[in-house]
């Protein structure tokens, strides 16, 4: 598929002919790249509804896109670092989350740029909807300051709860998705600035996933993956 991940579209069983139709099960499952260790997910059977007014039907499980999961959490691709030199919209800085939260200006008295670490702290999960599935994710965002040294001072850490979903389309031979994001909750896990409403953030760490993270992850997804 890509450097993270591969897909084994080998055949499950013997194809089955009979005289208006094949019916071909392939696996469907997706690897680490380079690691084909067994998927912690079971294969549930499920049956294909005739259409017969088609010359080729492709039908996914949830098992497909669950190893899909696996593999790109395992891969680390759920991990996203937003810096000063990657944020495209605006300088994210301690002087703006200071005029936010006052803790913030209190125990940064000189503007340095802010890093934003989100990490996901479980496999997401994949919930398989008619033309579209939803990912809830679970995970949490750190906030830093880096020092003109280029080390970092960690300010403060949030659990980020976040339900997408994604819209899926067949184009090129290629499965292709977009994402959409439709809920977003944060709360306070740490902070070394002292508590604060983690309310007054969540209008511009919102912005920020959704001009910064979104595009990223629909540019990834509109490569499509390849199909049998």
């Amino acid at each position: 598929i890509d450097d993270l991940a591969e897909v084994d579209y080998s055949l499950s069983s013997l194809p089955a002919v009979f005289q208006p139709f094949i019916d071909l099960d392939l696996k469907g499952t997706v690897f680490p790249a380079g690691n084909y260790t067994g998927s912690p997910y079971v294969v549930a059977p499920f049956t294909v509804a005739d259409q017969s007014d088609s010359m080729l039907f492709l039908a996914f499980s949830e098992y497909f896109f669950q190893t899909s999961s696996f593999a790109y959490y395992t891969a680390g691709a759920f991990n996203v670092t937003i810096a000063e030199e990657t944020c495209s919209y605006f300088n994210i800085s301690t002087e703006i989350f200071g005029s936010i939260i006052p803790e913030v200006a209190k125990y940064s008295v000189t503007p340095y740029p802010v890093m934003l670490k989100l990490m996901a702290a479980e496999i997401p999960v994949i919930s398989l909807k008619q033309d579209s599935f939803t990912v809830d994710f679970q995970g949490s965002m750190e906030v830093l300051a880096v020092l003109p040294d280029s080390t970092t001072q960690p300010l403060f850490t949030m659990n980020v709860a976040a339900n997408s979903s994604i819209s899926l389309n067949i184009f090129d031979q290629k499965l292709m998705g977009s994402l959409c994001l439709n809920r977003l909750q944060f709360s306070l896990a740490h902070s070394n600035v002292g508590f604060f409403e983690i309310s007054l953030l969540e209008n511009i760490l919102s912005y920020i996933l959704q001009t910064e993270v979104i595009p990223s992850a629909n540019a990834k997804l509109s490569k499509g993956l390849p199909l049998p």
